[in-house]
């Protein structure tokens, strides 16, 4: 068979490998033989840059804005997309964070009244390839980590669903909770303590820096061409930039006592060998765990697992929330076959789910 067929989904890990061709039965030889090869290595790089804008009010402290500003072009190793090459926009990650970036840029470029903190906004590159922009900028900021107030994030704030808005880091300070209370422009806000993440803010966390993280969910779209801008809620994004200016007067010309959290929401993840292939409604906590999007050819894909799906138990395991659902995972190996209960409009049905 042809190995770029049968190994065409083995990503790219930097080592070299090498496929041995099928000898037919009539043609083996008496002995074995051996063979050797050598190769040679050679690093490849790429010249990434974060994109920086500084307002000096000549305050004592600087409030961050960052967002991520790059995506997966062609689909790259992290793509969920499984199809001929096409181009991934990412208009809800990280396009929408970054317009929302260049908007507070717009606006507090034009207000002359704001004198509370400098702010320095940042469009930060390599964040798909592991935060590796962020990571370099607060090993290598231009205004010290002890000046820095805070630091808002942005990324994918562009699908807004009945007035919904994920904030995390609201454990960092102890003011956060009342400020996001008296800046909120009538949202359903589900907040998290935890100061860590997948996104930028978590590089400023590790510094000390008090972090909030803005974020409207995750969908079907997600690392695939089909996240383009028709799919965007342009006033859930004025809505959440607009929160964001309010937090920063509400925040006046203090830097808040930094607190620690535990990572992850103070469960760590338990390990696991095996995947259903789907994309979790993390706004939803009325009980399971909700289906926002599959990925074909993926276990839940395969069983009949379709969005709107609510997973409520999979095995032996009652599926209450995330940490359950990753709890069950852990219990599975390849090649396994269960039974999953997932509630599909109020009622329950059983499938079948092989990994």
């Amino acid at each position: 068979s042809d190995p770029k067929m049968k190994f065409r989904k083995i990503k790219d890990a930097g080592v070299p490998v090498v496929f041995l061709k099928n000898i037919p039965n009539d043609a083996k030889p008496k002995k074995l033989k051996t063979a050797s090869m050598g190769v040679m290595l050679k690093e490849r790089y790429i010249d990434a840059f974060n994109v920086v804008g500084f307002k000096n009010n000549n305050a004592p402290y600087t409030v961050v804005i960052g967002a991520h500003y790059d995506h997966l072009g062609w689909g790259a190793d992290n793509s969920l997309y499984k199809g001929e090459p096409a181009i991934h926009n990412g208009a809800d990650d990280n396009a929408s964070g970054t317009a929302g970036l260049l908007e507070l840029v717009r606006f507090f470029g034009a207000d002359t009244t704001y004198k509370a903190a400098n702010i320095l906004f940042v469009a930060f590159s390599g964040e798909e390839r592991g935060l590796l922009g962020s990571k370099f900028f607060v090993d290598n900021t231009p205004v010290s980590v002890d000046g820095m107030a805070y630091m808002l994030n942005m990324d994918m704030i562009g699908r807004m669903e009945d007035r919904q808005l994920a904030i995390s880091g609201v454990g960092t300070a102890d003011n956060w909770k009342a400020a996001l209370e008296l800046s909120n422009c009538d949202m359903d806000l589900k907040l998290s303590e935890s100061g860590v993440g997948p996104s930028d803010h978590t590089s400023f966390y590790r510094k000390e820096v008090p972090v909030l993280h803005f974020f409207t969910g995750t969908h079907n779209d997600y690392h695939k061409p089909s996240d383009d801008e028709e799919r965007i809620n342009y006033e859930g994004m004025y809505n959440v930039v607009n929160m964001m200016v309010n937090v920063i007067f509400e925040m006046g010309d203090k830097k808040p006592r930094f607190n620690k959290t535990v990572d992850n929401d103070a469960r760590k993840a338990p390990k696991f060998s095996v995947t259903m292939g789907i994309v979790p409604d993390y706004m939803y906590e009325s009980g399971g765990v909700k289906v926002d999007g599959v990925t074909e050819g993926k276990p839940a894909a395969n069983a009949g697992v379709i969005a709107g799906d609510i997973i409520v138990k999979m095995g032996q395991v009652k599926v209450t929330d995330m940490y359950s659902y990753m709890d069950a995972l852990s219990l599975y190996k390849k090649g396994d076959e269960i039974t999953v209960i997932v509630l599909r409009d109020g009622k329950e049905q059983k499938v079948m789910v092989k990994f």
